[in-house]
């Protein structure tokens, strides 16, 4: 994921899980002429985020879009892949051309699954095999507890889903469920997921023997011991320590050498690559896949800081980077219906001559939680969040349109529920889309005033009808309780303007909040489950989540009861219900949907929905899918 995009997506996955967090501070010049140049691209990492972990099977600590999106998928491939290319093709289905594996075939009432293998080799010359595709699974089992993937919380993921995984030829293997799925639901964040591991992978020391840990061709569940060795030494390898989660250990100075994990089946292997050092990818001669890379390097390069990278780019060092908010010289286009994304407007005067600007939009909702838990303001505060009508009230007074023209410069949509409104999709509904809560403080001071709340305007309410009624404030809410909050915010532009904007609708319905600023990294650890209760209220990191690698945007890993993605602790009969209903019948995900626009379970803000890409306009086939991932593959240079 991550922003606290595809980290926890909240992007934190980057984290991941997108938002403002994602836009890093970045302009771009011509490079220096001569062939040599020609041949060479030079990305810039967002500052302060790089790649920092190799194995697929990332952990949750490094479950960002840096590590899934912009390094591990360049030299290792999944199963399946999704999306197009950025900027006019924001494609979020199936991408049947980029695939290692054919559409894959439901039976048995959708309980079972045939996964065909296209042709595809390792870089040491193996085939990839439907015994790549086992050792995945074999693997699962016993990564789990650490796989950053594993976010299903409804009892449908996999492993727990699964009954048997059999490979039944070279390019074959059949999964067998213990329960009826959606296919479109299976297919899209499930299987999404399954990454194969070559035979080089299955050891427990370096100078082991392929296949000789023992777990890769093992019938499925019958070598757990086996393949945790395994996991175990891989993870090792990769920097992470399962049996001591917190223990720091340096591993990134070998990836580039490493027996391991230079074979890939991807389109580019590492050159080189350290923890301060630029990542350098050069073409996989063994790739089999489309889009084969035609320049010759690849090379990723790590700041420290914006003003770091931004005189990079101005010196021409870099060939493609971000453009961050602050130096947006011109609005983007409005859209001419809400249906459609706005266009880029004029570029930076910089950069115009040299460089297109084009903005990506990832499938992401932006929002954040209020603490359904929270103990604060002697234990009123989590009582008050969950009524309903409190939290409408909130979302009344949040004036999206006005954000998105004012702070976010036009490179924003509103969003006003669970499913993305961007980039394009199937899966939007007409009433998410009309936008409920549309700003209006008045309606809110209504709401407040019907549930018995004193009303003052510029104050602070308080209940003056506690009790359960339809007219009261709600169950455990005292006579005399308070609407004022604690409100952290973090620091990143342009969070605080809009943080404080919030505040001043919302004291106009006499609801009071405090505004604490505080990093990034200081929020998005604030902000955490706390199943006994803890202090924190409402917390704004300025990100949400990016549906990557579950593409389809159902609530499981946001929602349901336990998920890690779940900071505010929401649940109710219903809403769990409507969760687990997207995972096991197609069609069910508009009355999700349709629910949650209405109970506002978060507090919906702006999408700002990807990046602002600089390209020089020598380079051709640059963008962003709607997930956040870079396809360098299809960059080449103009002839």
């Amino acid at each position: 994921m991550g922003q606290r995009f595809r980290i926890l997506r909240r992007v934190v996955c980057g984290l991941a899980a997108v938002g403002m967090g994602a836009m890093g501070a970045t302009v771009i010049a011509a490079p220096a002429s001569g062939a040599a140049t020609k041949t060479i691209v030079t990305y810039a990492y967002h500052p302060g985020a790089t790649p920092n972990y190799i194995f697929p099977m990332v952990t949750f600590a490094k479950c960002s879009t840096v590590n899934l999106g912009e390094f591990a998928n360049m030299l290792y491939r999944n199963v399946y892949d999704f999306g197009k290319g950025g900027g006019t093709d924001t494609t979020v289905g199936l991408n049947k051309k980029l695939s290692i594996g054919d559409p894959p075939v439901y039976s048995n009432g959708s309980k079972t699954v045939t996964i065909t293998l296209k042709t595809y080799k390792w870089s040491n010359g193996e085939k990839v095999d439907s015994t790549d595709v086992l050792f995945y699974f074999n693997m699962l089992r016993v990564a789990k507890t650490h796989y950053c993937y594993w976010f299903n919380f409804t009892g449908l993921a996999m492993p727990t889903v699964i009954k048997s995984v059999k490979t039944t030829g070279p390019d074959k293997v059949v999964i067998t469920l213990n329960k009826k799925v959606s296919q479109h639901w299976f297919t899209y964040n499930e299987l999404s997921q399954i990454t194969p591991m070559p035979m080089a992978w299955d050891v427990t020391s370096l100078t082991g023997a392929p296949s000789s840990g023992g777990c890769a061709k093992a019938p499925y569940g019958t070598a757990d011991a086996k393949c945790k060795a395994v996991y175990d030494f891989l993870s090792l390898q990769a920097g992470f320590n399962p049996t001591k989660p917190t223990a720091k250990i340096t591993a990134m100075s070998t990836y580039a050498t490493s027996p391991i994990w230079s074979v890939v089946d991807g389109p580019f292997k590492l050159k080189s690559f350290g923890p301060t050092l630029p990542a350098v990818m050069v073409p996989n001669p063994s790739y089999s896949g489309p889009n084969k890379p035609t320049i010759k390097e690849f090379v990723g390069k790590p700041f420290s800081s914006t003003t770091a990278e931004f005189n990079a780019l101005v010196a021409g060092t870099v060939q493609v980077g971000y453009l961050p908010i602050a130096d947006i010289t011109s609005n983007a286009v409005a859209a001419k219906t809400p249906e459609t994304e706005p266009k880029s407007g004029k570029n930076n005067l910089r950069l115009a001559s040299s460089y297109t600007l084009t903005k990506a939009w990832y499938e992401q909702i932006t929002y954040f939680p209020l603490n359904f838990k929270s103990t604060a303001d002697t234990r009123q505060a989590g009582p008050i969040f969950k009524q309903t009508y409190f939290r409408q009230a909130l979302q009344l007074g949040v004036d999206q349109p006005a954000y998105v023209r004012s702070l976010q410069k036009g490179y924003a949509v509103p969003d006003y529920g669970p499913v993305p409104p961007t980039p394009k999709n199937p899966y939007i509904t007409k009433h998410e889309k009309t936008n409920p809560y549309a700003f209006n403080p008045a309606k809110g001071r209504a709401l407040l005033k019907a549930h018995g709340w004193k009303v003052v305007p510029g104050g602070t309410d308080t209940c003056q009808r506690p009790g359960k009624g339809p007219k009261d404030c709600g169950a455990g809410i005292k006579k005399g309780a308070k609407l004022s909050f604690t409100y952290l915010v973090a620091t990143t532009p342009p969070i605080p303007n809009q943080a404080a904007a919030e505040k001043t609708t919302w004291s106009s319905e006499g609801i009071n909040v405090r505004i604490h600023k505080a990093t990034f990294n200081t929020v998005i650890s604030v902000a955490v489950p706390c199943p006994k209760g803890c202090s924190w209220q409402l917390a704004n990191w300025g990100g949400g989540w990016v549906f990557s690698p579950d593409y389809y945007p159902t609530g499981e890993e946001l929602f349901s009861p336990g998920a890690g993605a779940n900071s505010g602790m929401w649940t109710t009969p219903k809403s769990n219900a409507l969760v687990k209903a997207t995972d096991l019948k197609t069609g069910t995900l508009p009355q999700y949907e349709n629910y949650l626009t209405k109970v506002v379970p978060v507090i919906w803000q702006p999408v700002a929905g990807g990046t602002l890409l600089e390209i020089h306009k020598g380079l051709q086939g640059v963008s962003e899918n709607a997930f956040s991932y870079i396809t360098a593959a299809t960059w080449h240079w103009k002839k």
